[in-house]
């Protein structure tokens, strides 16, 4: 039988059935669109951390509690950090650090942001001056905090931009009372808007770090004692970060009195370093969404075979009476495969078509206050279409098998 002849009578015969061979490609087309969306909706992630991550500069420096430090905080065995304010200040002194050009501690808190009747739970930064420039962020109106805010322990706030919206609308609060904790804040700055996850400062408020200790989580003692949840340390350059990270660990080895040989209660990361851990995390989330998707491809194999099988014990005396004619085994399995094989690239072609709309459409999509972020890749899709192509491969093998296998005198005496 020749290929023209063979592929017109497998289109012939999926046409035949054609509600069937509809629900048969719905399995495909749910698949395939799946792996195409949720591989896209996962890339657009990455991709946007990633910018958001690099845009905060290469010359950062973090500086976090290490592991005895955060342990001995979950055991209530010692403070919530290993890290001061007085910590940050040494590191900021330019005769020790002078690779080092600022140094912006911070501290979380959570607090409820009241506005009238407007109310919502925020998550806070107690920070200095230092602050929006290490973290590359802008103020939109107003100013920021000022370093004798931070003296005075002012009660003084700086909000993000979304936040903004949710206590006052299109009103600029700047000057305006707003309630944190209980306490009245005056609203001296809004932040610029923002793009990116993870801590998105667009909901977020920021008081100076003394206030946040002090006057929100009740704390006492001496401003150098003040605990820090980390510091964020800006070298010079970035060809300065390696000599800066050691400034650090030498003048924070010395502020806490390690003897030779003590492991340091701290941890330093540059941004290379976390953008470095943050792909090879994503790559596997990625990964997992597309396996995830990936199941529903298998789901619809399965209804392929399931179809095909069917499709054999209503056809059997046709096989019966193709054989007796001189069909050959090949050609009656070639035609189940073709058959199986048509109907997953028909499936995977409009599961490419419905996938990609989709993801075109849920891009710039707001989730609970969250951007949905899409990137649409080519070799996804093609990859997808090929995986559904081998899916009707692997699961129409039974079925043309059995039907090529079929007895030509027992098949023509089937009813």
């Amino acid at each position: 039988m020749s290929y023209g002849l063979l592929l017109s009578t497998s289109l012939a015969s999926v046409a035949a059935n054609k509600l069937r061979a509809g629900l048969t490609l719905l399995g495909i087309v749910i698949g395939v669109s799946s792996v195409i969306t949720m591989m896209a909706i996962g890339r657009g992630a990455e991709v946007s951390v990633t910018d958001r991550i690099s845009g905060l500069g290469s010359n950062l420096l973090t500086v976090q509690p290490g592991a005895q430090a955060r342990a001995a905080a979950f055991f209530g065995g010692g403070s919530v950090s290993d890290l001061t304010l007085g910590d940050a200040i040494a590191l900021a002194d330019p005769i020790f650090g002078p690779d080092i050009k600022l140094v912006a501690p911070e501290n979380s808190f959570s607090a409820t942001a009241k506005n009238g009747r407007e109310s919502i739970f925020v998550s806070g930064v107690g920070v200095t001056a230092e602050y929006l420039e290490a973290r590359n962020l802008r103020i939109a109106s107003g100013r920021n905090i000022s370093a004798g805010d931070v003296k005075n322990s002012a009660l003084v706030a700086v909000l993000g931009s979304s936040l903004t919206e949710t206590l006052f609308g299109q009103k600029n609060p700047v000057g305006t009372i707003v309630k944190i904790a209980d306490r009245e804040f005056t609203v001296v700055g809004v932040l610029s808007s923002q793009e990116g996850t993870g801590f998105n400062p667009d909901s977020s408020v920021l008081v100076p770090i003394t206030t946040a200790h002090y006057r929100i989580n009740g704390g006492t003692g001496a401003s150098d004692s003040i605990s820090v949840s980390s510091m964020n340390v800006l070298a010079i350059d970035e060809n300065s970060v390696e000599s800066a990270r050691n400034q650090i660990t030498t003048i924070l080895t010395i502020t806490k009195q390690l003897a030779a040989g003590d492991e340091f209660d701290f941890n330093i990361t540059s941004q290379k370093e976390t953008l470095e851990t943050l792909e090879g995390t994503q790559a596997t989330f990625v990964i997992l969404l597309g396996s995830i998707a990936g199941i529903s491809l298998v789901v619809g194999g399965i209804g392929v075979m399931n179809i095909m099988l069917v499709s054999v014990t209503e056809r059997t005396r046709e096989i019966g009476i193709r054989r007796s004619i001189g069909a050959k085994k090949r050609d009656i399995l070639l035609q189940f495969l073709l058959e199986a094989t048509l109907m997953t690239l028909g499936g995977g072609l409009i599961g490419i078509f419905a996938g990609w709309t989709t993801a075109y459409f849920a891009d710039g999509a707001v989730i609970s206050g969250d951007t949905i972020e899409t990137v649409i890749e080519t070799h996804i899709a093609l990859l997808a279409l090929g995986v559904s192509v081998a899916v009707g491969l692997f699961f129409g093998i039974y079925p043309a098998i059995r039907a090529a296998s079929l007895n030509p005198i027992e098949a023509l005496r089937h009813e």
